[in-house]
């Protein structure tokens, strides 16, 4: 069950104390979830190079697909693992899993090798971000705890801004294969911290522990498919629908089996019990809805800006700066509201306010909104989004209490990759199904300009782009009326979780 809020207001910490325990730990988490972080983006900059180099155009999306559906199945596993073993020791190991992914990246020599070395710094790296937010929440007490949870977020979106320009910049310079080079010693500084600063972190609660194989099974096969069939499904063909159609029945048959596994399983990958707790299944739904948006936005956004607006590719990433920075900045001002107020869920409730109202307002006014202008809704759309992320890993964190908290942390990692990939899903079914539904030239001329560039509207006449500039735009104000959706289901959840105060 969750636990009641506290009688009164927890007594806050000592400012030299938490002076100590900021560089104490937050250096070692940071720069483990840095370089996690950061590979989720720098290596996009890089595919159009590494097509060109390994050839396979074609399955060049598996390069991030996989990697991502070994991020996801590899979150509760480290949870579970850093429950019984403690965290500290997990962390180095995590690191030395996504260090020799990076380096079998780095000497890959065909697109095969490199797929496969991709799920193996996938694994590794869901485990340094899960770990990274648990020991946080492990030495931190739980009113504080939001501070911290802010800067960890902050830390994230500023990899993850970064990375596009930095993967960019290398990729130009000094080739692709130094993109996973440069996690080397990244992850040797993270290692040599986390000896360094974090030897006062639990060593493990349990004894006799068994781990549930057969639970990281199915969840694998839930995982993979169901991702893949999304994949597959933005695609909008009958082809690509039939596959999906195929894969999604394979996820479901696996997760009707791990439902009914996880329920026996002495020492469960999945505590169903936990997860079951209104406070975390509420939390996390939000925070799926929020990712779901804050991604598919992210990922749409660079088309409409150079399809409709008619930017190049680097003003493009300029102007998307604002949507992906920002959120750092939400996250530290609800975290700092918390460890004065010690409400956890108004924050959320009013960060998604805004962003609900400020995607209805670009949604609305989007034909005639000036670049600047519209940079600047989106600064305040992600702003909104940030004070959600640190109040969902706290809630579910004292939630589930300490002998639980790998778990229930792995629980919202989970889900936000899961939800950040639904999402975007979603939100390219509904710009493409509105261009098929409107039955003109837009949906060709669009892959085609996505595929060679403005090259491809050069033989069109001045009536003939302006209709397909207008077709694009009623496409993606209806993709970021999806967004709106998700972000007013993010809202109305908020103000459903019991958890108010720690």
């Amino acid at each position: 069950m969750t636990p009641p809020p506290a009688s009164g207001p927890a007594a806050p910490v000592p400012p030299a104390e938490l002076r100590r325990l900021f560089f104490r730990v937050f250096p070692a988490v940071a720069l483990a979830m840095f370089g996690a972080a950061l590979d989720q983006t720098i290596v996009a900059a890089a595919l159009p190079a590494i097509a060109r180099d390994l050839g396979e155009v074609e399955r060049i999306s598996w390069i991030v697909v996989l990697y991502l559906v070994a991020n996801t199945v590899a979150a509760p596993v480290y949870g579970r693992l850093g429950d019984a073993f403690g965290r500290q020791r997990m962390l180095l190991v995590a690191l030395a899993v996504y260090a020799t992914g990076a380096t079998l990246c780095a000497v890959s020599g065909s697109l095969g090798g490199l797929a496969a070395a991709r799920v193996v710094q996938g694994f590794g790296g869901g485990g340094l971000i899960s770990l990274s937010v648990a020991l946080i929440a492990e030495v931190v007490p739980a009113r504080e705890r939001g501070r911290f949870q802010a800067y960890i977020a902050a830390v994230f979106t500023t990899a993850s801004a970064l990375g596009p320009v930095l993967g960019g910049v290398m990729t130009a310079g000094l080739g692709w294969r130094t993109i996973f080079l440069l996690q080397l010693p990244l992850s040797a500084l993270a290692a040599w911290l986390a000896v360094t600063r974090l030897g006062g972190a639990a060593k493990g609660m349990r004894g006799g522990f068994r781990f549930d194989w057969w639970g990281l099974g199915l969840f694998a096969i839930f995982v993979a498919p169901a991702l893949l069939a999304l994949d597959q499904a933005r695609r909008l063909a009958p082809g690509p629908l039939l596959v999906a159609a195929v894969l999604g029945s394979v996820a479901a048959l696996a997760l009707v089996l791990l439902l009914r596994w996880e329920k026996r399983a002495p020492d469960p990958l999945l505590p169903l019990g936990l997860l079951g707790e209104a406070t975390i299944w509420r939390a996390n739904l939000m925070s799926a809805c929020v990712a779901g948006a804050f991604v598919g936005c992210i990922a749409f956004l660079p088309l409409y800006l150079t399809a409709v607006r008619g930017l190049g590719t680097a003003q493009a990433g300029l102007a998307l700066l604002p949507l992906s920075a920002c959120a750092g900045f939400g996250a530290i001002i609800s975290g700092n509201l918390l460890a004065r107020t010690g409400r956890i869920m108004r924050w959320p409730g009013i960060g998604l306010s805004l962003s609900c109202s400020l995607l209805v307002t670009l949604v609305v006014t989007l034909p005639w909104l000036d670049l600047p202008v519209m940079a600047g809704l989106l600064a305040l759309v992600s702003l909104g989004f940030g004070m959600c992320f640190p109040m969902v890993q706290v809630a579910v964190q004292v939630s589930a209490g300490p002998k639980r908290l790998g778990s229930a942390t792995a629980s919202v990692q989970f889900t936000r990759s899961l939800g950040a990939a639904t999402g975007t899903a979603l939100l390219g079914a509904v710009l493409f199904g509105t261009l098929t539904l409107a039955g003109g030239e837009a949906k060709p001329l669009f892959v085609a300009l996505v595929n060679a560039g403005p090259s491809a509207l050069a033989g069109l006449d001045a009536a003939a782009e302006s209709a397909f500039r207008a077709e694009m735009t009623t496409a993606f104000r209806a993709a970021f009326a999806c967004a709106a959706v998700l972000v007013g289901c993010g809202l109305l959840l908020s103000t459903r979780v019991p958890l108010r105060r720690v």
